[in-house]
């Protein structure tokens, strides 16, 4: 199931703050919070059977599916 040219169909990256940038073919398609998001960003994509834990069709930069940043609120948030 690989993507274009052999490499990786999806593509999470690092994280950054708040969270890790989705790319599927190529196609930012986001920022996911949790592995919840890139499974919602893959079904809209029409791939919800995804492999998520095989190499050839999702890239995991920067850290694995467990890998994630810690979402905290700045003073300017309003909490």
């Amino acid at each position: 199931m690989d993507g274009l040219d052999g490499y990786p169909t999806v593509v999470v990256h690092a994280a950054q703050p708040g969270g890790r940038r989705v790319a599927i073919q190529g196609e930012d398609v986001g920022l996911a919070t949790s592995r919840a998001d890139v499974v919602e960003f893959l079904r809209r994509a029409g791939l919800q059977d995804a492999p998520l834990d095989d190499p050839d069709f999702i890239e995991w930069r920067g850290g694995g599916s467990a890998m994630w940043p810690a979402l905290t609120s700045s003073p300017d948030d309003g909490i």
